[in-house]
């Protein structure tokens, strides 16, 4: 059966990294649509418990697991957690990764490109490994990845964001590709420079200077920097259509036209 456009079947969605600047957005937003919210995070206790005690407040029911996804007999517990509180898990949303610092390719140190890789594809991967029998059982479901807008205009010093989320946009070809017969789907959304999380703390350090501000808005349609709201919005308009998969919207203001 087709799903309705809007609408979220019974269950949850499952937002890894829901405790992050974008993640407790992107949480809250599914919240607001409609959906109940199980929360995976690795360290930030106090912020899922927040959040999902706000979403709570909102009518809709929501839970908070830790795990840290390197470790995929957490990430299985994690997902059987939230399987037992809301009965179903309808989506799966990978907002999951660590703050990327900004150096060039040549500068990387292999220990930082590692941890990286490690965080980002192979959570990700075992996330979905976690999680794909579960949907199919339950009669499908989705994906939505939150990618960076640099895989399409590729942003100098942000390769240890930019190529592991492009390995999880292939992957997500893949999921749509393989799964679409079990009627699960797989979508990105690209993500430009929001005002939350890794972009406030690389401000706050110094990291983005004045310059690197006027030169990146030169490359924006729009001129001034995301809200994590508008991530979110993209995300539920993923989860909710039923016949858009294997596709990117990128939420970038424009970056790089």
């Amino acid at each position: 059966m087709a799903q309705q456009a809007g609408a979220f079947p019974k269950g949850a969605v499952l937002v890894f990294g829901g405790s992050g600047g974008i993640g407790q957005e992107v949480a809250k937003s599914f919240g607001a649509a409609g959906s109940d919210v199980a929360i995976v995070y690795r360290s930030k206790q106090e912020v899922a418990e927040r959040v999902a005690s706000e979403i709570a407040a909102g009518g809709r029911k929501a839970s908070a697991h830790a795990a840290d996804v390197r470790d995929a007999a957490q990430v299985q517990a994690a997902v059987d957690a939230a399987i037992a509180a809301h009965g179903r898990i309808h989506t799966v949303v990978w907002a999951a990764g660590p703050v990327v610092e900004q150096l060039y390719i040549a500068d990387t140190p292999q220990e930082l490109w590692r941890k990286s890789i490690d965080i980002e594809v192979h959570g990700f991967f075992t996330a979905v490994q976690a999680t794909l029998p579960h949907l199919r059982e339950s009669g499908g479901g989705s994906y939505v990845h939150l990618g960076s807008a640099g895989h399409v205009w590729w942003p100098a010093k942000d390769g240890l964001s930019v190529a592991p989320k492009a390995v999880n946009e292939a992957l997500c070809k893949g999921i749509a590709k393989e799964e679409g017969r079990h009627n699960i789907r797989a979508n990105s959304v690209l993500v430009g420079v929001i005002e939350a999380g890794m972009f406030l703390e690389l401000l706050g350090r110094g990291v983005f200077d004045q310059k690197w501000t006027d030169e990146t808005q030169k490359l924006l349609c729009l001129k001034r920097w995301g809200k994590p709201q508008e991530i979110g919005s993209a995300a539920v308009f993923l989860a909710t259509n039923g016949y858009v998969t294997g596709q990117q919207i990128n939420v970038s203001g424009g970056f790089g036209i």
